[in-house]
């Protein structure tokens, strides 16, 4: 991406834009939450952005960072974006706090972060406030914590659950195989 979007997202946006940096080819935009649907809005509709291909939503946990370097925030929500008629991309880190996990979904702009967002909330507990269908999409419900926290125990045991079919109920075609095995 050129040094121009970060720019004209500088300018456009002001203080909502927290920090811009360009570090060995990695366009890097940190967005305050309040106004990243504003930010996404207008880096897929504006002509020298046109950002029309979101390729992941993902969560860091700093936690255990140490260091000077250290970020305020424990979380930070992060999504990488490509324009594929400019040949461009960015990437937004969205700082989330501690105590108040919820950052706004940006699926009325891209579809297609539904899967990555529901994700983000079932492996670290990240709210997406607007969400069309905010729930546990890689583990059971009743799956307790979010395994990929760094504070989440080593061994973290889970409530037993009935699987489907062993229970009693007969799954077509199962019983051939356990005579086999």
């Amino acid at each position: 991406m050129s040094k121009k979007v970060l720019d004209a997202l500088k300018s456009r946006f002001g203080p909502a834009v927290l920090d811009c940096h360009s570090a060995c080819g990695d366009d890097t935009a940190v967005i305050a939450r309040e106004k990243l649907v504003e930010v996404c809005r207008w880096l897929n509709e504006a002509p020298e952005a046109a950002f029309d291909q979101p390729i992941d939503v993902t969560c860091v946990d700093y936690s255990e960072w140490a260091g000077e370097g250290k970020p305020a925030t424990r979380f930070v929500v992060v999504y990488h974006l490509r324009s594929t008629s400019l040949g461009h991309r960015v990437r937004l880190r969205v700082p989330v706090p501690d105590d108040d996990l919820h950052v706004p979904t940006v699926t009325s702009i891209w579809k297609g972060l539904s899967w990555f967002e529901r994700e983000v909330y079932d492996m670290f507990g990240v709210v997406f406030d607007g969400h069309p269908d905010l729930r546990r999409i890689l583990l059971y419900p009743e799956f307790v914590g979010h395994p990929l926290r760094k504070d989440y125990p080593r061994r973290g045991y889970q409530p037993t659950i009935e699987m489907p079919g062993l229970s009693g109920d007969p799954v077509p075609g199962a019983g051939a195989r356990r005579q086999k095995e």
